[in-house]
């Protein structure tokens, strides 16, 4: 026993939780300055007072704590040098602790003030820059105005494809449509502007554009108010999907196996399921081709809203238009251009090579009928007539028919037929109908796995009268809507039978349903007109689409026609009734 300190021992010698000897020490010392280290990076400790080794053991201090005390006091071989060992440790790790929080913060710092200035910088940049302004709040980086991907691609911004976007969304109400339009304006429909906006009453219809429906209600051309559609720019990211439309965009080439298209400004979209409803371009006659820039301005290719502002506007500044064409489109402008012959001293000339208007649709006695209808309309009907050329002389036109009969013109209207848009086959592969013209489609519609075809565009086979392609606006509602469930998944043959109408003028107008041809047997069902019988008093009545609604067209008024090619009278006024929808 030296004059030390009392050693504290606590245990048998070489016991559990006991040291005995300098080898005992040594190991105890080593334990206890890895639990001590352990325990100091935890909290620090500050330095006991001189009871405190009475304390720790008087109050059941924690064994690791009491042992600490024990071996940083004691004088037993070995002590001195643990505690040497132990400061050591706990100034290294002091000291890398220190260096790394210095180091730690001084880079926050150095990132905080890079980020800070890199924000100051833009803030002042955009406060510079013209129109910073008008943008107000906005946020700093803005979405492209052109979508990289989305699920749901429909090229073309007519009927069909606004057919289809309501369909794939009443089946998916979260899907994300894109409707991409080379047309500048928002889907609208396209019959109004031959017939009913010619017949409006308002001096403001060509900037309105809204006119009365056979049922007496008015409403616009356009399907959808813009509020309807989601900016192009949002679809990807907003919530619940939606149709968004990019106007005054046309796409230009069609990679079917990478998924992709391009933009005719070089953006590209990347699809899931695409929709090709590109609709038609309104043919030109070679001999006005040939003609030269002189008359190609005064020439109008009737097809989209501004040709009917734009012809609206020419009825009301020049003497004298002619319209070649006896078809659809060439009678009803005709009829409606008639109309202000007779108010405004506009002269009003028809030319066909057929026998009478609506002569490749109508059988001949019908025909005749309806010429004789449209020159009581005021218009100057020259049936029979070929155009060979067409020339400018002094400040009007000149017309040499094949004949040698020549006619004096200010203006000319050319519908005479519509070209379907297919320069997308070329770069897409896509088969284009040698016989009827436009993308090569199954009954589905279907031109790939994940392509459709619907509208104008489309030659489908129809499951009841083969392989057809049709230019009308329900077989657009119904084609596109089709398609629109087909891209979600529906699976379903193109089975309805399309019908079409036309109106010549307010009171006269015809239907038909399937395949209509001149050629075809015809039969006809006369009855005798009544003050009921008129197309007003029919719609006023019933407030719906009858089955044949103001079918005017024999010299009874009243007329309600059937043009059968395979199929019996019965089976296609069961097929209307059931179908169609205005």
């Amino acid at each position: 026993m030296g004059t030390g300190r009392p050693r504290v021992r606590r245990g048998g010698g070489g016991g559990r939780g006991g040291c005995s000897g300098p080898a005992g020490g040594e190991a105890a010392g080593a334990m206890l300055c890895c639990r001590l280290a352990a325990l100091g990076a935890r909290r620090p400790l500050r330095p006991l007072g001189p009871a405190a080794g009475n304390l720790l053991q008087r109050w059941n201090v924690p064994i690791g704590l009491q042992m600490s005390r024990q071996v940083a006091s004691s004088d037993v071989p070995g002590g001195k040098g643990s505690s040497s060992v132990f400061a050591l440790i706990m100034g290294l790790s002091t000291l890398g602790a220190g260096v790394y929080v210095y180091k730690t913060l001084r880079e926050n710092k150095e990132r905080f003030t890079s980020r800070v200035t890199t924000i100051t910088a833009r803030s002042q940049e955009n406060a510079l820059s013209p129109g910073a302004a008008s943008r107000g709040s906005a946020a700093p980086e803005a979405h492209p105005e052109v979508p990289s991907h989305v699920p749901f691609l429909l090229i073309g911004g007519g009927t069909a494809a606004f057919a289809a976007a309501r369909s794939i969304r009443a089946r998916d109400p979260g899907a994300r449509v894109l409707i991409v339009s080379e047309d500048p304006a928002l889907p609208y429909m396209r019959p109004p502007l031959s017939k009913e906006l010619w017949f409006s009453d308002d001096p403001n219809v060509t900037e309105t554009l809204r006119f009365k429906q056979w049922n007496g209600k008015e409403r616009s051309i356009y399907f959808q108010p813009p509020s309807f559609y989601v900016p192009a720019r949002d679809l990807p990211f907003v919530e619940n999907g939606g149709v968004a439309v990019l106007c005054g965009k046309k796409v230009v080439h069609m990679d079917v196996r990478g998924n992709m298209v391009k933009l005719s400004d070089g953006s590209q979209i990347s699809y899931d399921k695409c929709l090709i409803a590109t609709g038609g371009s309104p043919r030109n006659l070679p001999a006005i081709e040939r003609a030269g820039k002189d008359v190609q301005q005064r020439l109008t290719l009737f097809r989209k809203v501004e040709d009917f502002k734009s012809l609206e506007k020419i009825s009301r500044q020049v003497k004298s238009i002619t319209v070649i064409g006896g078809g659809f489109l060439g009678s009803e402008l005709a009829c409606a251009l008639g109309r202000r012959a007779r108010t405004r001293g506009l002269e009003v000339i028809q030319l066909f090579p057929e026998n009478g208007n609506m002569g490749k649709v109508l059988p001949e006695y019908l025909s005749n009928w309806t010429t004789e209808k449209v020159r009581r309309e005021g218009v100057n009907v020259m049936p029979n007539a070929v155009v060979k050329s067409v020339s400018v002389s002094g400040n009007r036109l000149v017309i040499k028919l094949k004949d040698g009969r020549k006619v004096e013109t200010d203006h000319i209207v050319a519908a005479v037929g519509l070209e379907p848009n297919v320069e997308l086959a070329k770069s897409a592969g896509l088969e284009v109908d040698s016989d009827f013209g436009g993308f090569r489609v199954n009954a589905e519609l279907q031109a790939r796995s994940n392509i459709w075809v619907a509208g104008d565009a489309a030659c489908f086979y129809d499951i009841k009268l083969g392989r057809r392609r049709v230019e009308h606006h329900d077989h657009a509602v119904v084609s596109g809507r089709l398609a629109g469930e087909n891209m979600t998944g529906a699976a379903k043959p193109y089975w309805h039978q399309s019908m079409f109408w036309s109106d010549l003028g307010p009171d006269v107008g015809y239907e038909a349903i399937g395949l209509v041809d001149s050629t075809l047997p015809t039969v006809g069902v006369f009855a005798k007109a009544t003050a009921k019988d008129t197309p007003k008093s029919a719609t006023e009545q019933s407030g719906r689409c009858t089955a044949f609604p103001g079918s005017c067209l024999c010299a009874c008024r009243f007329l309600c026609l059937v043009l059968c090619s395979g199929n019996s009278q019965s089976d296609l006024t069961a097929e209307h009734s059931k179908t169609h929808r205005l």
